[in-house]
């Protein structure tokens, strides 16, 4: 009998903001099994509506700042004034177990985990255009019009790097833009790198030293 996959693997999901990646995180979430979700850490106030280790593990400066120079952080940036980073240790320890990690991260921490992990999968959600984009977030009538010019302008930025992801999915329809990410995760399970244990005892069963 061959033995189980040794370790499991990382999917990161990047897409400029109001494209529904959140939404489409949580659903793939409840539906896909032995697949783990990285809540990042921050040093921005904790906003009314939200839960610490839900939404982000909310640290003091001083502890971000320690975390850093320990190693602790498998990416972190800051982005006016506070920080954001990703905590490593929990994703070794998912790992090992077997089971995937899905980061929800932006193009720049993207680029880092994937050098420190170069096997990770990464996929780029896109809304249908650019105006369906401005569109969702004027409905969502939580910034100004100068915020949403800088909203739009950030998406572009963040647009461009598209071509450099995986796998490219466009939420166009929220249940089909679902079953992409779930078949994505799938047939990142069946890939090489996943099943390396696997072939390896099985290629030795064929030619035994």
């Amino acid at each position: 009998m061959l033995p189980p996959a040794s370790s499991g693997q990382i999917f990161i999901i990047s897409a400029p903001s109001g494209v529904g990646k959140s939404t489409i995180i949580r659903n793939v979430l409840a539906e896909v099994p032995k697949l783990k979700f990285s809540v990042s850490c921050t040093t921005r106030p904790i906003r009314p509506d939200e839960i610490d280790g839900k939404d982000y593990h909310f640290l003091a400066r001083e502890d971000f700042l320690n975390g850093i120079n320990s190693g602790r952080f498998l990416e972190w940036a800051e982005v006016h004034g506070q920080y954001y980073g990703t905590d490593v240790h929990p994703i070794e320890r998912w790992l090992k177990e077997g089971n995937s990690v899905l980061l929800d991260i932006d193009v720049q921490g993207a680029r880092l985990v994937r050098c420190a992990y170069p096997e990770a999968q990464t996929i780029f959600v896109l809304p249908p255009s650019l105006g369906v984009l401005e569109e969702r977030l004027k409905k969502r009538a939580t910034e100004s019009e100068e915020q949403l010019a800088i909203r739009v302008e950030a998406a572009q930025r963040e647009l461009m790097e598209a071509p450099w992801y995986d796998y490219i999915v466009v939420n166009d329809n929220l249940q089909v833009a679902i079953a992409d990410i779930k078949a994505i995760l799938r047939a990142g399970r069946c890939s090489r790198t996943a099943q390396a244990a696997r072939l390896r005892a099985f290629l030795l069963t064929l030619c035994p030293s």
